[in-house]
C-alpha cells in the first residue's frame, strides 16, 4: 500500500504525463483491424436477424409492445448512429485539452494483463453468484440491470428484489474492486480525480442535454407523466437505487479499472472503446428478458444484449479515454439519462408509490 509521500509522488508523475503536451495524431480508423471486425459482426448480426428471427421478437418488452422485429432493428442501428454522433460532439469539446494518456496510469503489461483476466474473472464469478442467489430467493437473476429497466417488465420486481439487487451489485462490482485497487493506486490513477474540471464539466453538462433531449422526444418516457406526488419521491428513489445497483458498479468496474489496462495491453483506443462496450454489455447477460429456453432464443438473447448495450457502453468508454475521468459519464450519460428519467415508473411500480 502507499504512503503518503509516495502517493503524491505518484500524482505528480501521472499529472505530468497526462499535461505532457497535445493529443496524438488523430485515429487511423480506417486502418484499424478491430473497426473493421466489430463492423463485420454488427453487420453480419444484422444479417441473421433479418433471416432468422421471428417477425416479433419473443422478449418481455412491453416498452417496445407490438413492434416488429425490422422496426426494433431500425431502433437500434439509429441508436448507434446517435451515438457516434455524441462522440463527435465529445471530441470536438475536448479538441483543446491534453491527452489523459490512461495507458500510463496503469501498471506495467505484465501486471495489467494479470489484474485484467483477474477482476473479469472475478466478474464472471459474481455474475454466477447473482443468478444462484436471485433464483434461490424467487427472483430474476442478478444482472447490472434491475428487471423492467428500460424496456418495461410484466413481471415487476418486488421491494425486496430491488434492494437486494442493489446493495448486491454495489458490494460485489463496486465496494470490494474499489477497497483493493484503491489500497495500490492513486485517485488519479484509477480515474477518480479530474485533470480539467471547467471542460469535464462542459462535457457533463452538453452531453447531458443532448441525450435528455434525444430520449424525452424518442422514447417518451413515462416518467414525464406521473402526479408529482409520485415524481418526486419515485425520481429520488430511482436516482439513488440505480446508482448503488448499476452507475456505480459500472463506473468501478468498467471505466475504473478495466480501460485503462485495455488500453495498456492493447494499445489502441478503438479496441480500448470496443472492448469497454463488449464488458458493459456482459455484464447486462442477466436481464430479465433474456431467453435461454432454445439455441434460438439464446442467440437472439446474446445478439440483443450487444445490440442494446455495446453502443452505450462504448460511448462510457470514450467519454473516459477522451477525459481520463471515470466520473463524466456518470452524470453525463448514465444516472440521470437514462436510468432516473426511463426507470421511475418502474420503481413507482415496485414500491407502490402513491
Amino acid at each position: 500500500m502507499e504512503d503518503g509521500s509516495e502517493e503524491q509522488t505518484a500524482n505528480t508523475r501521472l499529472m505530468a504525463a497526462s499535461e505532457g503536451g497535445p493529443r496524438p495524431g488523430r485515429w487511423r480508423v480506417m486502418r484499424s483491424r478491430w473497426l473493421w471486425a466489430a463492423i463485420a459482426g454488427w453487420l453480419a448480426a444484422n444479417i441473421w436477424t433479418v433471416l432468422a428471427a421471428p417477425a416479433q421478437l419473443p422478449f418481455d418488452w412491453p416498452a417496445r409492445a407490438g413492434r416488429s422485429t425490422v422496426d426494433v432493428l431500425i431502433d437500434v442501428n439509429l441508436a448507434l448512429l446517435q451515438i457516434l454522433l455524441l462522440m463527435g460532439v465529445v471530441t470536438l469539446l475536448t479538441r483543446r485539452r491534453p491527452d489523459p494518456r490512461l495507458a500510463a496510469r496503469s501498471p506495467g503489461r505484465r501486471r495489467a494483463l494479470w489484474e485484467t483476466f483477474g477482476l473479469l474473472g472475478y466478474g464472471a464469478l459474481g455474475m454466477t453468484g447473482g443468478f444462484f442467489l436471485a433464483k434461490a430467493a424467487g427472483w430474476h437473476p442478478f444482472g447490472l440491470h434491475l428487471a423492467g429497466t428500460i424496456f418495461g417488465t410484466n413481471d415487476a420486481p418486488a421491494p425486496a428484489e430491488v434492494l437486494a439487487w442493489a446493495g448486491y451489485n454495489l458490494v460485489v462490482y463496486a465496494v470490494i474492486p474499489l477497497i483493493y485497487f484503491r489500497r495500490r493506486y492513486s485517485p488519479l490513477a484509477l480515474g477518480l480525480k479530474s485533470t480539467a474540471p471547467r471542460n469535464d464539466l462542459l462535457v457533463i453538462v452538453v452531453v447531458l442535454a443532448l441525450e435528455l433531449a434525444f430520449q424525452i422526444y424518442a422514447l417518451k418516457p413515462g416518467s414525464l407523466g406521473l402526479p408529482l406526488h409520485q415524481l418526486l419521491p419515485g425520481a429520488a428513489l430511482t436516482f439513488a437505487l440505480y446508482l448503488a445497483g448499476a452507475v456505480l458498479p459500472a463506473m468501478v468496474f468498467v471505466y475504473m479499472i478495466l480501460i485503462p489496462r485495455y488500453l495498456r495491453l492493447t494499445g489502441s483506443a478503438i479496441a480500448t472503446v470496443l472492448l469497454g462496450g463488449l464488458t458493459y454489455a456482459g455484464l447486462h447477460f442477466w436481464d430479465a428478458w433474456t431467453l435461454f429456453s432454445s439455441a434460438e432464443t439464446t442467440v437472439l438473447s446474446v445478439i440483443f444484449v450487444i445490440f442494446t448495450y455495446l453502443g452505450p457502453g462504448m460511448f462510457k468508454s470514450f467519454l473516459t479515454l477522451r477525459t481520463g475521468n471515470a466520473w463524466v459519464h456518470v452524470w453525463a450519460y448514465h444516472a440521470f439519462a437514462p436510468h432516473t428519467l426511463i426507470d421511475t415508473p418502474n420503481i413507482v411500480g415496485a414500491f407502490r408509490l402513491k
